[in-house]
C-alpha cells in the first residue's frame, strides 16, 4: 500500500481575474496596466483544492539501539525482501489481490486512522462490526468490491473521506511537488532520527524511470545531507527548472546498495504567484499586491522572489490576496505563513484522534518582511489558505479583509490500494492559534471593505501590545 497527497477538482461560476500571461522562463510578471487591487474582480476558482501531509497515525516507534543485534537485522532485511517481492508480484498482477483483501485493506485504514466528527456515526465498535457484516457477503467481483468500499465509507457520513477508482486515483497521483515524480516521507530511524524514504513514485516519471524505487532512502540531494532534514527541506532541494538535472543519493531498501542518479526535472505545476507594485496616496506610498491562486509546488518559492522584488521596488506595505484559493499543499502555506511571523510563533495547531496528537508547529526563523500586511479573503478562501490568514491574524502580523472564508480545517491522507485504487480518509484538523476550530466555521473577517492603511497599522500596533 502507498500513501499519496490529494487533489480534488472544485469549480466555480465566479468571473475570472483579467487575463496574465505566462511565460516559462519568466513565471512572475509585473503587469502595471492592471486595474487596482482595491477594484480587482473576484479571481476564478482554482482547479485544484490539495491537501498534502503524512498521515497522523502513529510512526512506528524508534527502535533502541543496544536491542539491534546482526540476528534482527538479518531478519528485518529478509522481512524487507519478501516485501519488496509482494509489491513487485502485484504490479505484474494485481488480479492475484482478492476482493476480500481489497475490502479489508480499505476497513483497515480507516481503523487505524479516520478522525469521526460524529461519534453517533463512527466508533472503533460500530465498525469492527462494520466489517463483520461486510465480509459475510459475498464479493464475487472486483466492481462489487469497489462498491461495497464506497458504501463503507459512505456510511461515515464524512463528505471527505471517499473512494478513488484506479483510474481517478492514477490521475491525482500525476500531481508532483518534487518535480521529479516522488513522495517522501519522515521515517524515524533505530536511534530516533528523521530519515526520508520514498514513499510513492509517479509511474514512469523521471525518478521511476532513472531507477529510484518505493521504499528507498533519499541520502543526498546534489551532494546536500538530508539526514535530519523535513520533507519540506529535501523537496526544497529538489526543485528546480524544467529539464535540468538533479543528482540523489540514495540507499535500495533497509538493505540495499547505495546508488547515485542522475534524475531530469519535469515539473508539472505553473506559477500560482502573480504581483504588481501599486501607488496610492497621490504616488506617495508604494503597496505590494500579491494574488497567490494556490499553494503547489512552486509557490513558496514563487512568493519569495515576488516578495523580494516588490521590497527592492519600494513597498512598504503588502497585501496578500487568497480570494478564492481552495487550498493546496499545505505543507506550502504553512512554510509559507512562517515567512511572516517571528521565531517560535504559533503556525498552526494539529489535532487527530487521540487527545494527546494535539501538536503545534511553529516559525524557526526571523520573518522575511515585518511590514504591515492586509489578507483578502471571501468565502472561497480554504483550507491552506485558512491556515495561513489565520497564522498572520492571530499572531498580529496582518488584517483580514473581505468575507467569512470557507470553513474547510481538516486533513485527509491519501491511500492507494494494492489493486490501483484508493481511499481518502480524514485523519485529523486544524486549530488556529487562538485555539479556534476551522471546520464549518471559518473565520471572520476584520473588515469588510478595506481599511487606510494607518488604521491597519493603528490595529496591528494594538493588537501586538495586547499580546505582549
Amino acid at each position: 500500500m502507498r500513501v499519496f497527497l490529494l487533489c480534488n477538482s472544485s469549480s466555480s461560476s465566479l468571473s475570472p481575474p483579467p487575463p496574465t500571461h505566462h511565460c516559462r522562463q519568466k513565471p512572475l510578471l509585473i503587469t502595471p496596466q492592471k486595474p487596482s487591487f482595491v477594484s480587482l474582480v473576484t479571481g476564478a476558482a482554482i482547479s485544484f483544492n490539495l491537501l498534502f501531509f503524512s498521515p497522523l497515525s502513529s510512526l512506528p516507534p524508534p527502535s533502541i539501539a543496544s536491542d539491534f543485534t546482526p540476528s534482527v537485522f538479518q531478519s528485518e532485511c529478509r522481512e524487507e525482501d519478501q516485501r519488496r517481492e509482494e509489491e513487485r508480484r502485484l504490479e505484474k498482477a494485481p488480479e492475484l489481490v482478492t476482493n476480500e483483501e481489497i475490502v479489508k485493506e480499505a476497513w483497515e485504514i480507516v481503523n487505524d486512522g479516520f478522525l469521526g466528527s460524529d461519534r453517533n456515526r463512527w466508533s472503533p465498535q460500530s465498525w469492527l462490526q462494520k466489517k463483520e457484516d461486510i465480509m459475510s457477503t459475498s464479493l464475487q467481483t472486483r466492481s462489487k468490491a469497489h462498491d461495497v468500499i464506497r458504501r463503507m465509507l459512505s456510511s461515515l457520513g464524512d463528505p471527505y473521506t471517499r473512494f478513488l477508482s484506479p483510474a481517478e486515483f492514477s490521475k491525482m497521483a500525476r500531481y508532483d511537488m518534487s518535480g521529479i515524480g516522488v513522495n517522501l516521507r519522515e521515517i524515524p530511524d533505530e536511534n530516533g532520527e528523521v530519515k526520508l524514504k520514498v514513499l510513492g513514485l509517479i509511474l514512469d516519471g523521471p525518478a521511476h524511470t532513472a531507477g529510484v524505487r518505493q521504499g528507498d532512502e533519499l541520502l543526498s540531494v546534489n551532494g546536500v545531507n538530508v539526514k535530519g532534514k523535513s520533507t519540506f527541506e529535501a523537496l526544497s532541494i529538489l526543485q528546480g527548472p524544467n529539464d535540468t538535472s538533479v543528482n540523489i543519493m540514495v540507499k535500495h531498501g533497509n538493505c540495499g546498495p547505495v546508488q547515485s542518479i542522475d534524475v531530469q526535472r519535469q515539473l508539472i505545476a505553473k506559477t500560482p504567484v502573480f504581483y504588481r507594485l501599486e501607488q496610492i496616496d497621490n504616488g506617495n506610498t508604494s503597496v505590494g499586491y500579491v494574488r497567490l491562486k494556490e499553494f503547489n509546488a512552486l509557490a513558496r518559492k514563487d512568493l519569495v522572489t515576488a516578495m523580494k522584488r516588490l521590497q527592492g521596488m519600494g513597498a512598504s506595505f503588502f497585501v496578500l490576496d487568497l480570494r478564492d484559493n481552495l487550498g493546496g499543499l499545505v505543507q506550502e502555506g504553512i512554510e509559507i505563513a512562517k515567512l511572516f511571523l517571528n521565531e517560535g510563533e504559533t503556525v498552526i495547531y494539529t489535532a487527530g484522534r487521540e487527545p494527546e496528537s494535539v501538536k503545534s508547529i511553529v516559525a524557526e526563523t526571523v520573518p522575511l518582511i515585518t511590514a504591515p500586511v492586509i489578507v483578502l479573503v471571501n468565502k472561497n478562501t480554504a483550507s491552506a489558505s485558512e491556515i495561513v490568514a489565520t497564522a498572520l491574524h492571530d499572531n498580529c502580523r496582518a488584517i483580514l479583509v473581505g468575507e467569512r472564508t470557507y470553513g474547510k480545517g481538516l486533513i485527509q491522507s491519501v491511500f492507494e490500494l494494492h489493486d490501483g485504487s484508493g481511499v481518502v480518509v480524514t485523519v485529523g484538523k486544524y486549530v488556529t492559534p487562538n485555539h479556534l476550530d476551522i471546520n464549518g466555521n471559518g473565520i471572520d473577517p476584520d473588515y469588510k471593505k478595506l481599511p487606510a492603511w494607518n488604521e491597519v497599522v493603528e490595529r496591528l500596533s494594538k493588537c501586538q501590545k495586547q499580546h505582549g
